[in-house]
């Protein structure tokens, strides 16, 4: 069977963990593993993973769940070291705060997997919640029907939790450390550059498969993380094209 490999970068997350891990074991898919990278919380965050640990274990769901709490040096650090941790046949990275939509949506994306194409990457929508877990909205940019590594040129439009790369590609290509915000865009791209040069197929799966809590290190930090993504954009797709399509967003936004 198809294993679902899902990583959730901690640190000091007691306030929003407990509905991530929640949506994690209720999942009625056995073939699941969950690899929790913790950066030594000073709060209450290890002991609401022990009890999940505790919970998944008395639930006998066939579920794998593995912890680690140690320093790092930051989200993309610890995303590496899960990253080398990965089993299974596809990972995602479900940060706290955010969750799987229902108890059964990883059942219905491994339903639309066929063992034969075996896709680079599984994409879907986003919704966006608030700090309490409450729908707000659907996020603004919806992925393509058919997605590409050149489609992030119009911006992210797949959120990094709604985006589940095949393990091989995964493990091949870790977080580039130069960037503090956006290595996710960065890694996003260059997971979807492998799959194009080695011509394996990307999937939509044309249905929502997480809720994206806002308040998160991008949004606290949102005008560095705009100039960074603004440098990715440059390495992928050039200075002179980078420049015309930020002049384009600008131009639209006044008039939209």
């Amino acid at each position: 069977m198809i294993r679902i490999t899902y990583i959730t970068i901690t640190y000091n997350a007691e306030a929003v963990l407990k509905r991530t891990l929640d949506s994690v074991l209720c999942q009625d898919y056995p073939k699941i593993s969950h690899f929790i990278i913790d950066g030594a919380s000073t709060d209450g965050t290890m002991a609401i993973i022990d009890d999940y640990v505790r919970r998944s274990n008395e639930a006998d769901n066939g579920h794998r769940v593995q912890v680690t709490s140690e320093p790092d040096k930051g989200i993309y650090d610890a995303m590496n070291k899960g990253l080398r941790s990965i089993d299974g046949s596809y990972v995602c990275f479900l940060n706290a705060g955010d969750f799987l939509p229902a108890p059964d949506i990883v059942s219905r994306i491994v339903e639309q997997i066929s063992e034969k194409d075996s896709p680079a990457v599984l994409y879907g929508d986003t919704d966006i919640v608030d700090s309490e877990g409450r729908f707000l909205h659907h996020r603004r940019l919806s992925p393509p029907e058919h997605l590409t590594w050149k489609s992030f040129r119009q911006g992210m439009l797949v959120c990094h939790q709604a985006f589940y790369a095949r393990t091989d590609f995964a493990i091949a290509t870790p977080y580039d450390m130069q960037y503090r915000y956006s290595a996710d865009v960065d890694w996003c791209i260059r997971v979807m550059k492998a799959a194009a040069k080695e011509r394996v197929p990307l999937l939509n799966l044309k249905m929502v498969v997480v809720n994206y809590t806002e308040e998160g290190q991008t949004t606290l930090h949102h005008r560095e993380s705009l100039w960074e993504r603004y440098h990715v954009m440059e390495h992928h797709y050039g200075r002179i094209q980078t420049f015309l399509l930020h002049c384009w967003f600008v131009v639209r936004a006044v008039f939209n």
